[in-house]
């Protein structure tokens, strides 16, 4: 009861826990290359084993939205992503969501696919990952967000393996990806050679993009790049 009262009170006082903000290009998804401001909150019930943002898990401060939206716009930036972590874990990610998006930003969404995007603001373009096999957490797919994405969603999914690249193939032609909105197929960094894996996109010709994290090529792996 506690724990509840106290979460219902942060909900009505607007405020996240935030992990970090920072500015950078955008090393993923559809808008690839954009300076663009990352909002970090703490916190995700998923621990896939290539998680390279282990330090979200716990560390941050609570901030009001007003707070976050100050410091967003201090950055002088068009591009905002929300990102963890799992920002959905939070309830007033949603409200930071629409905010942005009211402010006029580009807003994006870094979502696990562990809770459902039913009450995401349309105007956001969520990016939705696809947990395969070899992360560990391909049973938290949570498969009726599928229905709600839209041609400019994108849902990605990153290979850890062949076993997971033949898996992923099976499971976007099962659920028809392809036909709802962008699919990205990203290596694992130092798991998945990215040369090997644009190969075997090409040898089954599949309606997917390649992509690479751009981030890391640039910086590897220094938190908040």
């Amino acid at each position: 009861m506690a724990a509840h009262a106290e979460a219902t009170s942060l909900l009505k006082q607007g405020r996240l826990r935030v992990n970090e903000i920072f500015h950078s290009l955008q090393g993923e998804a559809d808008s690839v290359g954009f300076r663009t401001v990352f909002v970090r909150l703490t916190g995700c019930p998923l621990r896939c084993r290539y998680c390279d943002t282990e330090y979200a898990f716990h560390a941050g401060e609570w901030r009001g939205i007003d707070s976050v939206l100050e410091t967003v716009k201090g950055f002088d930036a068009l591009h905002v992503c929300v990102t963890g972590g799992e920002p959905l874990a939070q309830p007033n990610c949603l409200v930071l969501l629409a905010r942005l998006c009211d402010a006029g930003y580009k807003v994006s969404l870094e979502t696990s696919g562990a809770f459902s995007i039913a009450d995401v603001d349309a105007r956001v373009v969520r990016v939705v990952d696809v947990k395969t096999p070899g992360s560990g957490e391909s049973a938290r797919n949570r498969e009726e967000n599928f229905p709600l994405l839209t041609r400019h969603d994108q849902v990605k999914f990153v290979i850890t393996s062949r076993e997971d690249y033949d898996w992923s193939k099976a499971y976007l032609e099962e659920h028809a990806l392809a036909e709802r909105c962008q699919v990205l197929f990203s290596p694992s960094y130092h798991e998945v050679s990215p040369t090997v894996l644009a190969e075997w996109i090409l040898a089954d010709r599949l309606p997917v993009r390649f992509q690479l994290q751009m981030h890391k090529v640039l910086w590897g792996d220094v938190p908040g790049k």
